[in-house]
C-alpha cells in the first residue's frame, strides 16, 4: 500500500509544471550589467562634476551605497514573492495594496521619461558629430526613428546587445589605457593617485555634492531588473541577494575609475565646450578624434537601443493598464491586426516622446526619472522593514540587522538622495502623484475599496 502511493505521489510531481532553475550567479550578473550598462557614467559627467564642483566620483560613491543597501532589500522581496519582480508588488505586498499603487504610479512616470532621456542625449551626441544640424530637427529625427522601428514590430536579439557590451568595454577599455598614459605623462604619480577627485578642499560643498548624487544615481537605475529572474534562478535566497548588490557594486567600482581618470584628465570643470556631452572632450584630449568618435557612436547606439526599448516597454504599460481597465481600453488595448503591436500607444509614446524632449533638458529628464525610482527604493526598504521584521512567518529567527539595520539604512540614504533633488524635479514629479493620489481616491471611493492593479510583470 505505501508502495502504490508513493508511485501515485510520484506521478502526479511529475505531472505538475516545473520552472527549471538554470541560471547562476554570474548569470545574474551578467544580466544585471548588460541592464544598467558600464558607460551609464559617462553621460552624466559634465553635468555632475559641474554641479559637485569636481567631486563626481565622491557622488557615486554615495549613490551606491545607498544601491547596495537598496538591492539588498530588492533580493529579500524577490526571493519572497519572485513571479513580479517589481516595486510595485514590493510596496503592494509588504506595505498596503494604495500604496502599492501609488508606487507603480511613479514606476509609470519612469517609464515615460526613458524613452525621452535617449532622445534627448542621442540627439545631442549626433550635433556634436555634426554640429550644423539644429538639436531640435535630430530630435525629430530620433523620435521617427525610435517609433518606425517600434511599430515594424523589430526586436533586438541578446546576441546584439551582449556584441554591443563587448564593444562598449573595448572603447572604454582603450579610454582607461590612453588616460592614464595622459595623465602619468602630464602630471607623473602625483596626478594618477591623488585624493582631490573624492575630496578637494577648495571646492568642498556637501550640498553641492547632495544635489549632484541626486542626478548621478541615474548610474546605477536598472539594477533591480535583476529581480524578474527570481523563478530561474538556482538557491534564490543566496543568489538573489548577491546578484544586484554585485551589480551595484560592479557599476559603481567601474563607472569611478572611468569618472576618477576623466576629472584628472580634465580637473577644471568650469572650462567645458558643453557639460553634457564633455566626456567626448576629454575622450578627444586623451585620444584624439578617433576615441572621441568611438565614444560618441557606441554612446548613440547605446541610447537608440535603450530608447527603443523603452518606448515599447511603455507601450506595452499603456496596454496592460487599458486591458485591465485602469484606463480606457478602446484606446489603449488597441493592437494591429497584422504585427499584434499596440500602434495607438507607440504613436501617442511618439508624441509624448517628441514633446518632452523639445521641453525637458537632459539633466532636467534625468533627475524627474529620480524622483520616481527613489520614491520606489523608499518603499521597497520600508516594505523590507516591515515584511521582516514584524511579518516574518513564526519558528523563522530575526536578524536585526538584515531585518532593520539594512533597510532603515537603504530607506535613509535613498531619502537624503530624493530630498537633494531640485526644485523643478520635487514639483513636476508631486505633480505627477498627486494626480495619481486623486486618481486612487475617485477609483477606490475614498480608499474604501482595493485599487486596480497595474500588471508590470510582461513589460
Amino acid at each position: 500500500m505505501s508502495s502504490q502511493t508513493n508511485i501515485s505521489e510520484a506521478s502526479d510531481t511529475q505531472k505538475i509544471p516545473h520552472l527549471k532553475r538554470v541560471l547562476g550567479l554570474w548569470d545574474l550578473i551578467f544580466y544585471g550589467i548588460v541592464l544598467v550598462q558600464p558607460i551609464a557614467a559617462i553621460g552624466l559627467f559634465g553635468i555632475a562634476s559641474k554641479v559637485s564642483h569636481g567631486h563626481m566620483v565622491t557622488t557615486l560613491l554615495i549613490a551606491m551605497v545607498g544601491m547596495m543597501l537598496t538591492a539588498v532589500s530588492y533580493g529579500r522581496m524577490a526571493s519572497l514573492y519572485p513571479s513580479a519582480g517589481s516595486a510595485y508588488t514590493y510596496v503592494g505586498k509588504g506595505l498596503n495594496s494604495h500604496l502599492g499603487f501609488l508606487a507603480g504610479w511613479v514606476m509609470f512616470l519612469d517609464y515615460l521619461i526613458v524613452p525621452i532621456i535617449n532622445t534627448v542625449y542621442g540627439s545631442l551626441t549626433l550635433q556634436r558629430l555634426i554640429p550644423s544640424v539644429p538639436f531640435f530637427v535630430w530630435v525629430v529625427i530620433f523620435v521617427f526613428i525610435l517609433t518606425f522601428i517600434n511599430l515594424r514590430g523589430i526586436r533586438t536579439t541578446a546576441r546584439s546587445n551582449e556584441f554591443l557590451l563587448a564593444v562598449m568595454c573595448v572603447v572604454i577599455g582603450i579610454f582607461i589605457v590612453l588616460a592614464i598614459q595622459y595623465i602619468f605623462r602630464e602630471q607623473g604619480w602625483n596626478g594618477l593617485l591623488s585624493y582631490k577627485p573624492f575630496y578637494n578642499p577648495a571646492t568642498f560643498n556637501f550640498g553641492a555634492i547632495m544635489t549632484a548624487t541626486s542626478f548621478a544615481a541615474l548610474t546605477y537605475i536598472g539594477f533591480d531588473g535583476v529581480t524578474t529572474l527570481a523563478e530561474d534562478v538556482k538557491n534564490p535566497k543566496r543568489n538573489m541577494l548577491l546578484a544586484p548588490v554585485l551589480v551595484c557594486l560592479f557599476t559603481g567600482l567601474f563607472s569611478g575609475i572611468q569618472i576618477y581618470l576623466a576629472q584628472q584628465v580634465w580637473p577644471d570643470y568650469n572650462t567645458f565646450l558643453n557639460p553634457e556631452t564633455a566626456f567626448y572632450d576629454v575622450s578627444a584630449r586623451v585620444g584624439g578624434q578617433f576615441l572621441f568618435n568611438a565614444i560618441a557612436i557606441v554612446l548613440f547606439v547605446a541610447c537608440l537601443g535603450s530608447g527603443v526599448a523603452g518606448q515599447v516597454g511603455a507601450a506595452r504599460l499603456l496596454f496592460a493598464m487599458g486591458r485591465d481597465g485602469v484606463i480606457p481600453q478602446k484606446i489603449f488595448s488597441h493592437l494591429h491586426t497584422k504585427s499584434a503591436t499596440p500602434t495607438y500607444n507607440i504613436l501617442i509614446m511618439g508624441g509624448l516622446t517628441l514633446i518632452g524632449s523639445m521641453v525637458l533638458s537632459y539633466q532636467g529628464a534625468a533627475e524627474l526619472l529620480n524622483f520616481g525610482a527613489f520614491l520606489a527604493f523608499m518603499g521597497v526598504n520600508i516594505a523590507t522593514f516591515r515584511q521582516f521584521l514584524f511579518r516574518r512567518p513564526s519558528g523563522e529567527k530575526r536578524n536585526f540587522l538584515s531585518d532593520a539595520i539594512l533597510p532603515v539604512l537603504g530607506f535613509l540614504v535613498c531619502f537624503f538622495i530624493w530630498i537633494s533633488l531640485p526644485t523643478p524635479a520635487k514639483i513636476m514629479g508631486g505633480t505627477w502623484l498627486l494626480i495619481g493620489l486623486i486618481y486612487l481616491f475617485l477609483k477606490t471611493r475614498g480608499f474604501k475599496q482595493k485599487p486596480m492593479m497595474i500588471d508590470f510583470k510582461d513589460v
